[in-house]
C-alpha cells in the first residue's frame, strides 16, 4: 500500500490549498491519504522558542498516536507544512523511515533531519530568518527549492489571481514530483 501523510502546520490545517490540492494530488496517483491530527498549541508561538519547541512537543505526539499500528511499510510520502516538515522529518528519522517528502514552506529546524524530496518557499516568507541559510540546507540535502516570488508563509503575496497561478505552479510541480514516486 503506498501511504501519504499529511502534517499540517500549526494554523495551516489539511483543508488549506497547499494541503487540499497536494492531497487530493496523492489520492488520484493512489496513495491512502492519512491526515496527522494534533492537540492545542500555544498562542503567539512565531518568535518564542519555548512555545515551537512545545509546538512540536504536542505535534510529534499526534504524530505517533495517529500513526500508530499503521503499515508505513511500502511506498511513503510525507506532505508537510511549516511545523509539519520538521514533525515529519523527525518522525522519519525517529523510526528509520526514508519517505518522499514535499515540504511547504519548511523552516530551518526541518533540516536538522535527514530529507529527501522537494521543498517550496516564498521570499517574503517572516517565519524564515535566514533565507540563504535555509537555501543552503536544501542543496546540502540535494533539496530542490522553489521560491514564490513576494509570497508569505502561506506562499500568497495578497494579489488574488496571483496567488492562484502560483498556487498551480507549486501543484504542478507537486504532481510531477509523485509522477516519479513508485
Amino acid at each position: 500500500m503506498k501511504l501519504a501523510v499529511v502534517f499540517p502546520g500549526i494554523g495551516y490545517h489539511a483543508d488549506k490549498p497547499l494541503l487540499y490540492y497536494s492531497k487530493k494530488l496523492a489520492a488520484q496517483a493512489g496513495w491512502k491519504v492519512v491526515e496527522v491530527a494534533y492537540g492545542a498549541f500555544p498562542d503567539r508561538v512565531k518568535g518564542d522558542r519555548a512555545k515551537m519547541e512545545e509546538s512540536f512537543r504536542i505535534a510529534m505526539e499526534g504524530a505517533e498516536k495517529t500513526l500508530a499500528g499503521l503499515d508505513q511499510t511500502g511506498p511513503l510520502l510525507f506532505l508537510s507544512k511549516s511545523v509539519g516538515t520538521i514533525v515529519g522529518a523527525a518522525y522519519a528519522q525517529a523510526h528509520g523511515l526514508k519517505p518522499a517528502q514535499v515540504l511547504y514552506t519548511p523552516l530551518q529546524d526541518t533540516f536538522r533531519f535527514p530529507v529527501q524530496g522537494i521543498a517550496f518557499h516564498g521570499t517574503a516568507d517572516s517565519w524564515v530568518e535566514d533565507e540563504q541559510a535555509l537555501g543552503q540546507a536544501c542543496a546540502a540535502q540535494q533539496v530542490p527549492l522553489y521560491l514564490t516570488p513576494g509570497g508569505n508563509h502561506s506562499l500568497e503575496t495578497g494579489d488574488a489571481l496571483k496567488d492562484l497561478e502560483a498556487l498551480e505552479q507549486v501543484m504542478r510541480r507537486t504532481k510531477a514530483y509523485l509522477d516519479t514516486l513508485a
